[in-house]
């Protein structure tokens, strides 16, 4: 890694090669009739504004262009003007942005492959969610989600290996949950976490004949009839393994095959509950155990929208709020990446913290990164006087 380049420049040699980015832009014809700020340009713009955090179009031409000197080799050629980046927010295809998103996934998934999750299964491992981001009606009509409120939601599927998020599907507020099962392909062997919003047999079944396992909760209004009972443990809070098919003929008519439903007893919150598989093989416990993995979909809401920029948006078209979420969760794998290649023991938050006060700093990356952290260090020395001796 070279010295003389800034912080940001290094980091952005973690990126997949330029030729990578460059299909994406022709896919789309992104740069076309472009003469100044191209694609790359306004991802190198808005990952910087991810980053540390802008609050606005104005602020990030601000910082920008208090560095003149620096934005040249950072790859930032033009100068930097937010009439023309809102511009180009709203007019220039999402998709580029997608596109290059999922090729970072696809390097960082390769990183993580052997990564532990807290269960030993050879299995790749899925959580199904949504999170819905509120927003002001009159700024975004075209995502109306109540009578006086809009919002979009982000669906995602995330791989527990790594928690990177292999697909991210954004739709209106208004959309259900259950419809984004259509939109999925299912991987064959791989185990998926869903919530009980996502129980919908005719669905479930066309993920068991693709060769995948669910795992999800049953509704309080289940209605089967038990083939036969396994023998559990009862002191590890199982409390019954049945195989059941369904008796109401609407849902039998969409799942005709057999189904696992598991009954446990959580010390914890002291509430049974019920979960539903197709998966015949793994020991009863297992089960339960990967659906409380679940939780780190939720975990990975709670980051994002703590520690980047997609709760406020830097323009109200729909195009400028998908390549805003876009470039968001390619800075997410992009630190997860560097995480990895680096062999840090520091979390991805504290690795970002650094980052956004470091960006234009010219020092190696690693050496910015490896600093203890404060907790670490040695205060024995110091000369402070205390208050209570």
């Amino acid at each position: 890694m070279n010295p003389g380049q800034t912080i940001f420049s290094q980091l952005m040699d973690f990126l997949p090669p330029p030729y990578e980015f460059r299909l994406c832009v022709q896919r789309y014809q992104g740069n076309y009739k472009i003469k100044s700020f191209s694609c790359w340009e306004q991802f190198l713009t808005l990952a910087f504004a991810q980053l540390t955090y802008r609050e606005s179009l104005r602020d990030i031409e601000a910082c920008l262009r208090a560095q003149p000197t620096k934005l040249y080799h950072m790859g930032i050629r033009s100068r930097i003007s937010r009439n023309t980046l809102a511009h180009a927010n709203g007019v220039r295809d999402w998709r580029i942005y997608a596109d290059f998103a999922q090729v970072l996934i696809g390097v960082a998934r390769d990183l993580y492959r052997d990564e532990p999750f807290g269960l030993e299964l050879n299995q790749t491992v899925y959580a199904l969610d949504a999170t819905t981001i509120d927003l002001c009606l009159s700024l975004f009509p075209w995502a109306q989600f109540r009578r006086h409120k809009s919002a979009v939601k982000l669906h995602t599927l995330l791989d527990l290996r790594g928690s990177i998020p292999t697909v991210v599907i954004i739709t209106g507020g208004q959309i259900h949950e259950v419809n984004i099962l259509d939109e999925l392909f299912w991987e064959a062997g791989a185990i998926y976490l869903l919530d009980r919003g996502y129980l919908d047999f005719r669905r479930l079944y066309r993920l068991h004949q693709c060769g995948a396992f669910f795992v999800t909760r049953a509704k309080k209004r289940f209605d089967c009839r038990r083939l036969f009972s396994q023998r559990v443990d009862k002191k590890t809070g199982l409390q019954c393994d049945q195989i059941v098919v369904l008796n109401n003929p609407i849902p039998k008519r969409g799942y005709p095959e057999r189904i696992r439903r598991l009954r446990y007893y959580d010390t914890t919150s002291q509430k049974r509950l019920v979960f539903l598989t197709n998966n015949f093989v793994l020991p009863a416990l297992t089960i339960t155990k990967l659906y409380q993995r679940r939780w780190a979909v939720e975990l990975f809401f709670r980051w994002i929208k703590q520690h980047l920029r997609i709760k406020a948006f830097y323009g109200t078209s729909e195009n400028a709020v998908r390549t805003q979420v876009w470039i968001a969760l390619s800075v997410y794998v992009l630190v997860a990446i560097v995480k990895k290649r680096l062999n840090l023991e520091r979390s991805l938050h504290s690795i970002l913290q650094i980052l956004s006060v470091s960006l234009f700093e010219k020092i190696p990356i690693l050496q910015a990164l490896s600093q203890p952290e404060c907790d670490e260090m040695n205060h024995g020395s110091s000369n402070q006087l205390f208050l209570f001796d």
